[in-house]
């Protein structure tokens, strides 16, 4: 039977983060108005949203959403995916569903270090946000982007600026700089005028190029 899809959490200091970023940023009070009440939201299960971000690893978000979904349906896993799963599974099953080789291998390792608990995701709540990012990318696959789009899309936190997003750069390029290449230093200026609240004002510069929210 297909599980039951988690319901929503959407972050509680998201009204106040708009109000900040629209008294500090001129971009940011055209920006926020555009979206209505669309926020961020995260549906809660750590393993799925890591893995999605594995698999979306260099690729389109529409080519990224069909092997999710072919992956989805090769574990019968319904909204989420139990990594027990995923290794029952293997590499040539995983790749069946449109991953790489090497994504397959860290699809099953993630999943390993899941079910063998050598991830302290109990402990998260409590940790800043660099030691999560250090503790992810110990694992194989999992980069800084890949550690940071997860503080962002499961843990919620509030004030990340994932730097090596191509995406962040290039919003803010259009929306800052009049569609003129930046840099990463040039993009953690703008961005030093979001805090306390990053992760909002990134979400709505993403928001800008694309006015459907990426589902993790």
């Amino acid at each position: 039977m297909a599980a039951t899809p988690a319901a929503a959490v959407t972050p509680d200091y998201w009204d106040d983060a708009c109000k900040h970023l629209a008294r500090r940023d001129r971009v940011m009070r055209k920006l926020i108005p555009r979206f209505g009440q669309a926020r961020l939201s995260s549906r809660g299960d750590a393993f799925t949203t890591l893995a999605r971000s594995i698999v979306g690893q260099q690729i389109s978000v529409k080519a990224a959403q069909s092997v999710w979904d072919r992956l989805v349906a090769a574990v019968d896993g319904g909204a989420t995916v139990d990594p027990r799963r995923v290794l029952a599974l293997g590499i040539d099953e995983l790749r069946a569903s449109g991953l790489s080789a090497r994504k397959a291998d860290y699809v099953r390792d993630l999943a390993t270090h899941f079910v063998e608990r050598t991830v302290h995701v109990d402990d998260w709540p409590a940790m800043d946000d660099e030691a999560i990012i250090d503790e992810l990318v110990a694992i194989r696959g999992i980069g800084r982007w890949t550690a940071e789009m997860f503080l962002i899309f499961h843990l919620l936190r509030p004030n990340v600026l994932p730097l090596d997003d191509l995406g962040l750069l290039r919003g803010i390029s259009v929306n800052y700089f009049s569609g003129e290449p930046v840099s990463r230093a040039e993009a953690r200026e703008v961005g030093e005028a979001w805090t306390p609240f990053r992760t909002v004002a990134t979400w709505y510069v993403w928001r800008s190029l694309d006015p459907v929210p990426v589902d993790y």
